[in-house]
């Protein structure tokens, strides 16, 4: 059932565009491009009645059609991940050493020479402020002086 549904959706669509194409523009059709006007071809009426006609059934296969196929097999779909076991974990978990414990000196890890570079950062930041402090606090003293 599924099958044939699909068959049928699939063939409305290839002439639903095939018919799309077919019908006439703005003083453009494609009859015209053959050699002949509408008019000719299709009857005295023209291919527009035909081709809005074939338009509307099409499209009214394709909304029917699209619905079944939604709602039909809703009733028996299963999700992707219903039954799915996940494989077995092939590797141990890692083991976490403890900070006293971490090799120290050349062997030491990146991140602990890091901390070891923040930390002379900061001691060099706090004696360029110490500095800094002193030379703010000499020329006030120096200034009394001078009165």
């Amino acid at each position: 059932m599924m099958t044939f549904l699909t068959i049928v959706h699939v063939a409305t669509i290839v002439l639903l565009v095939i018919a799309v194409l077919l019908q006439a523009g703005k003083g453009a059709e494609i009859s015209a491009t053959f050699g002949g006007s509408s008019q000719t071809v299709f009857g005295s009426s023209g291919g527009q009645n035909f081709f809005q006609k074939l338009t509307y059934g099409l499209a009214a296969v394709f909304m029917v059609t699209s619905l079944v196929l939604t709602i039909l097999p809703g009733k028996t779909k299963k999700s992707v991940f219903e039954g799915f076991t996940p494989p077995p974990s092939s590797t141990a978990p890692i083991e976490k050493v403890p900070a006293e414990k971490a090799p120290m000196g050349g062997d030491a890890p990146a991140a602990q020479k890091v901390d070891a570079a923040k930390a002379e950062a900061v001691k060099a930041e706090k004696k360029a402020k110490a500095a800094e402090k002193k030379a703010a606090e000499a020329p006030k003293e120096a200034a009394p002086a001078a009165h």
